[in-house]
């Protein structure tokens, strides 16, 4: 899980710099919906490093550590598949990538999912 901890500060990083990109570089009018999408890609990006965090530390105190490492990689996926359509979106205007988003936002499903059937197998044991 040492991966997850470097992929979670890597993203924690991105998303923060990206926040204060779409705060100050992209205000004004003719900017705001781009502006909103790269704020809210950020947003869900950075709560999905904290995750990522959460999962590394616990993962080795819970039985089946499979689940947990299944969660890390559906976030993961969840990251660049919903956070990284927003971002091409935002800064290209390709509104195809659209399609794309998601797929993303079933990854951050499935992985808080899989973090609950692991949480519900550890105190259930």
């Amino acid at each position: 899980m040492r991966m997850s901890v470097i992929l979670a500060g890597l993203n924690g990083a991105i998303a923060v710099g990206l926040g204060a990109f779409a705060a100050h570089a992209m205000a004004g009018s003719d900017m705001d919906y781009a502006r909103g999408l790269v704020e809210k890609g950020a947003h869900y990006q950075l709560i999905h490093a904290v995750a990522l965090v959460a999962i590394a530390a616990v993962v080795r105190q819970v039985p089946d550590e499979k689940l947990l490492r299944a969660a890390a990689y559906a976030m993961l996926v969840g990251i660049v598949f919903f956070c990284g359509a927003l971002y091409v979106i935002a800064f290209t205007g390709l509104s195809v990538f659209g399609a794309v988003a998601p797929i993303g936002g079933i990854a951050f499903i499935v992985g808080w999912l899989l973090l609950a059937v692991a949480g519900y197998r550890q105190f259930s044991s």
